[in-house]
């Protein structure tokens, strides 16, 4: 059985003083949730102070980018040690808006991700297809490369630090979402490809989440649909309420 994961990526949002009020008022509306993995990515100035708002709440703590190095002349970047080293048990990889405003490519995301596993973080792993790319049919092969390319070398010993996280990118900050067919049929060859690049066993285990404009009145239906194991949330997340309602109707579905 695949523990569902609802996972909140807060982007460029949130003061400090924010973040933790955030928290403070998350925590109460889930406290009693036990069926749902939860995890937050507050931005990095944030993360130190949420990770002590958290104290033992349960709830996991992501940041939203990590570099390939332990140390070095890399200015401007975190390395995984760093994000461990502040309580960090996740961390984002290869998200869209890296890919589109900061020139993350496949090579770079595989990169990362082993790094981030080698540091013994679970990486949320983020692939998806533009709307062009729908439109012209190629969904498919566009993730498959995606896979592919950035699970270069990995290790079928490592699923258990893998989160998959379809995010099609025409849907993210939009207000579109994909039908509930449409995310099924994605995420299901999702699970196929990773049985034909690694085996049956480790594609049943990996957890595939759903991301792009998720909320409380569609997020039901999301995962309802048995290949779907969860959300991204992007905008919904950075309200206690919203968010919350997101974690506990995914609870009540399982």
């Amino acid at each position: 059985m695949r523990k569902p994961v609802i996972a909140g990526n807060w982007k460029l949002y949130n003061s400090t003083a924010e973040a933790v009020k955030l928290i403070d008022e998350l925590i109460p509306l889930v406290s009693d949730t036990a069926l749902t993995e939860i995890v937050v990515a507050p931005a990095f100035t944030a993360l130190s102070a949420v990770k002590k708002a958290l104290a033992d709440s349960g709830i996991q703590l992501a940041a939203q980018d990590c570099f390939w190095e332990e140390e070095g002349a890399y200015t401007g970047e975190v390395s995984p040690m760093m994000l461990t080293d502040v309580g960090c048990s996740h961390v984002l990889i290869g998200h869209s808006e890296r890919r589109q405003f900061f020139g993350e490519t496949d090579k770079t995301v595989n990169k990362k991700l082993k790094a981030a596993i080698a540091g013994r973080l679970t990486v949320i792993f983020c692939i998806g297809e533009t709307l062009a790319e729908r439109e012209s049919g190629n969904t498919f092969a566009v993730l498959r490369r995606q896979i592919a390319e950035a699970l270069t070398g990995f290790s079928e010993t490592e699923s258990d630090r893998l989160i998959i996280a379809y995010e099609p990118v025409w849907a993210i900050g939009t207000g579109k979402t994909a039908s509930e067919g449409q995310a099924q049929e994605t995420h299901a060859f999702i699970r196929q490809l990773l049985s034909e690049l690694y085996s049956p066993d480790m594609a049943s285990r990996i957890r595939i989440l759903y991301g792009g404009s998720v909320k409380a009145d569609n997020i039901g239906g999301l995962m309802s649909q048995p290949d779907i194991d969860g959300a991204l949330v992007g905008g919904a997340s950075l309200k206690a309420e919203s968010f919350a309602a997101i974690v506990r109707f995914a609870e009540f579905q399982e």
